[in-house]
């Protein structure tokens, strides 16, 4: 059976409206989990499960480290899918409580120089009875992670009541949370990030469930503030730290909008720094997972030996296509064995020792 490269899907696609296209590409995705022979061909293909990558992290047996971060697959339509694509894992959302249709269009760019994304998409989602169906339909051959957020009409303070809700629905179904307080997107959202409302909402949510649950953090915070809102969260009950979310920092490229957040290359540098500096705070503590600009192995291992048990890719998957995460797993494994160890365990966190 032969298949069609990424680079002639990816030249179709980019002809076409960005949020057309990811909906086309969708499309394409769920008709894996109906044509069993292609997905097992795919999977096949762009799936590593080398021994050397797998780990158990809070329970969760992990086959390899690299999953798809939020915003990919907001509804949890294609779990059954994605793994045929080579991920290890995968996170669902954001979703919110109510669907809500998100904000206008356009709000989604390529920034096709730079490698990067822009988007204002505002949680658009079909709420969470919507992925609680998915969920229930779909097989799950890995960890799923569902990322939860508030509706855009729910006041700041009532923000409270979404999570605390989202938490009770959706803890069955998930086999880790993340709370999303990051995304750009949502006026006042970023707001959130402040110690009181982290300390009541952890923990609340540790009295729901006994679930792993993560924090994902915005770049555009400053050292010092990250680490000391990571040190609230881990205090009140998270589980660990996703570093990061998209930036507002438009100064990385003119190509840039001066509105929604920015991902891919872009973020790559911004993403590494305030990971490292968490790390250097938390490594040995929690556990963390860093995403943003993600684009080889070598970058992937750099975030790993920072202290990173696992990592995310997304926009980095539209430019690349499946073909980077065969490469960044078949690289880790490289890359692992050249280092002496025997386990992805043993690298993590390694540039930590001399901390």
């Amino acid at each position: 059976m032969s298949i069609i490269s990424y680079k002639t899907i990816k030249n179709i696609l980019f002809k076409l409206e960005p949020e057309t296209a990811h909906t086309i590409a969708g499309f394409g995705l769920g008709t894996l989990s109906t044509i069993r022979a292609l997905k097992k061909h795919y999977k096949k293909i762009y799936f590593n499960s080398n021994p050397i990558l797998k780990q158990n992290i809070l329970g969760m047996e992990f086959n390899n480290p690299v999953g798809l971060g939020a915003g990919f697959d907001k509804n949890g339509d294609y779990i059954d899918s994605i793994i045929a694509l080579g991920f290890g894992y995968t996170e669902v959302g954001t979703v919110t409580p109510k669907p809500q249709l998100g904000n206008d269009k356009p709000r989604l760019f390529r920034l096709v120089e730079d490698e990067s994304i822009q988007n204002a998409m505002g949680f658009n989602n079909k709420g969470s009875d919507y992925l609680i169906e998915n969920v229930k339909q779909n097989q799950k051959e890995y960890p799923l992670g569902i990322n939860i957020g508030k509706n855009k009409l729910t006041p700041e303070d009532k923000a409270l009541d979404d999570y605390e809700f989202l938490l009770k629905e959706l803890e069955s179904y998930s086999d880790y949370l993340v709370i999303n307080i990051s995304s750009p997107n949502t006026p006042g959202l970023r707001d959130l990030q402040n110690e009181e409302f982290i300390t009541a909402l952890f923990k609340m949510a540790k009295d729901i469930t006994s679930k792993p649950i993560f924090l994902k953090i915005a770049p555009d915070m400053t050292s010092d503030d990250a680490i000391n809102l990571c040190g609230v969260a881990i205090k009140a009950g998270a589980s660990g730290i996703i570093a990061t979310n998209t930036t507002i920092d438009y100064s990385l490229t003119p190509n840039a909008k001066d509105f929604g957040g920015i991902s891919g290359k872009l973020l790559k540098e911004k993403s590494f720094r305030l990971f490292e500096a968490i790390a250097k705070e938390f490594y040995s503590k929690t556990i963390l997972i860093s995403v943003g600009g993600i684009d080889s192995a070598e970058e992937a291992y750099r975030r790993i030996k920072a202290g990173a048990s696992l990592i995310q890719v997304f926009s980095m998957l539209i430019y690349r296509g499946p073909e980077l995460i065969r490469e960044i797993n078949d690289g880790l494994v490289e890359l692992i064995k050249e280092d002496g160890y025997e386990n992805i365990t043993q690298a993590i966190g390694v540039d930590r020792e001399n901390d």
